[in-house]
């Protein structure tokens, strides 16, 4: 039977043990795309230490997303964990979260169709299957220096040979990750990215030993999380999954029973989580309690959960047992400090959406803590 008892304010707040890493509260920096790199070449910089050393107070942060290749990008000023250049910039950010007591993973990212020809000299994104998703765009900036929401360009299909060599990008890139000071690194398998587009029917059409069956389209994943782990150790090892997330033409009426799949597959790998991304806009689907039950049963790490949660709604899932941390977005972006507004309950200072995507320290570092 579900425990319904009330949660009293100081487990948000309890101390938790994740891998290698003890937290000191169930408070997890959710990760949020920000473009601020530094161009040309994507690179973190000094204004990304300063923004991520702000919000070191949380239990985890998981930084933005990160492209492991060239191949990988498909929004302008995302940053890189392949150049040197690019391990030197999240090596400022990761020594100026660390000088503040803090702990981040930073989350690896191969975005596969949901990309432009711009991103690439002209060729085609890659996928598992030739199909670009419907009513999908990505944001980029042009010559005159605007960010503009763009169609995606139609993908071509990855030969087996290259899904092995993005296996071995994802290896790569986590071994950079450890080079620029990381506590560990977390998969984005979701939200219609590569990892996400190898698991559902609807863009996965292959007939090979990635296609098909939901063993094989959990290959890839299967393949990618297993080459890091032998890398870097599951402890420091966290996989995003999305399975009620259907953006980017990415309903799949059997994705459920890949998720699960998929889930036994990391407990057999033994990763420090899953982190399971929920919708975050207003008519957005409820993932049923069943499910969650279900992800429990299948997986017995840690579980972070992420989509327009607040005190209240966190400590619920928390209490019930079917979370052990709760991630927090764009609460984060105007609030530095939103670990002690949360357990003090202070107000939240709103964020300016004008901001988000883009630009300088104006709607990025430059939001104060509380007095």
């Amino acid at each position: 039977m579900t425990n319904t008892t009330p949660l009293k304010d100081s487990t948000l707040f309890s101390t938790l043990q994740l891998g290698e890493s003890q937290l000191p509260n169930r408070i997890v920096m959710a990760p949020m795309t920000r473009a601020r790199t530094t161009q040309p070449g994507n690179i973190p910089n000094q204004m990304m230490a300063e923004y991520y050393a702000q919000r070191a107070t949380a239990g985890l942060i998981v930084s933005e997303a990160t492209q492991i290749s060239p191949q990988g990008q498909g929004y302008s000023f995302t940053p890189g964990i392949h150049t040197q250049e690019q391990i030197a910039g999240w090596k400022l950010v990761t020594d100026a979260v660390h000088a503040k007591g803090g702990r981040i993973f930073v989350q690896l990212w191969h975005v596969g169709r949901v990309s432009h020809t711009v991103f690439h000299d002209g060729a085609a994104p890659v996928a598992p299957s030739a199909i670009q998703p419907r009513g999908t765009q990505v944001w980029i900036v042009g010559d005159d220096g605007v960010g503009r929401m763009i169609d995606t360009s139609m993908p071509r299909e990855l030969t087996v040979a290259e899904i092995g060599d993005i296996v071995e990008d994802f290896r790569q890139a986590a071994a950079n990750a450890m080079k620029a000071g990381f506590d560990g690194i977390e998969f984005h398998g979701g939200n219609g990215y590569l990892i996400d587009q190898f698991l559902r029917t609807v863009s996965n059409h292959r007939t090979d030993q990635y296609g098909g069956s939901v063993d094989n389209r959990v290959r890839f994943l299967r393949e990618v999380v297993t080459a890091v782990v032998k890398e870097i150790g599951a402890e420091r090892v966290g996989v995003r999954l999305a399975p009620y997330i259907t953006m980017k033409d990415m309903a799949d009426p059997e994705i459920v029973d890949s998720i699960l799949h998929a889930a036994g597959e990391l407990e057999k790998l033994k990763v420090a989580y899953i982190h399971l991304s929920e919708a975050d806009w207003d008519d957005a689907p409820t993932i049923p309690e069943d499910f969650r039950h279900k992800l429990r049963a299948a997986y017995s790490g840690r579980i972070v959960v992420a989509g327009r949660y607040d005190k209240d709604r966190a400590g619920k899932i928390l209490a019930d047992g079917l979370a052990d941390l709760v991630a927090f977005g764009r609460p984060f972006v105007a609030n530095p400090d939103l670990p002690k507004r949360l357990q003090e309950n202070l107000a939240l200072a709103d964020l300016d959406g004008a901001t988000l995507f883009g630009g300088d320290q104006r709607g990025y570092s430059d939001y104060s803590p509380v007095a």
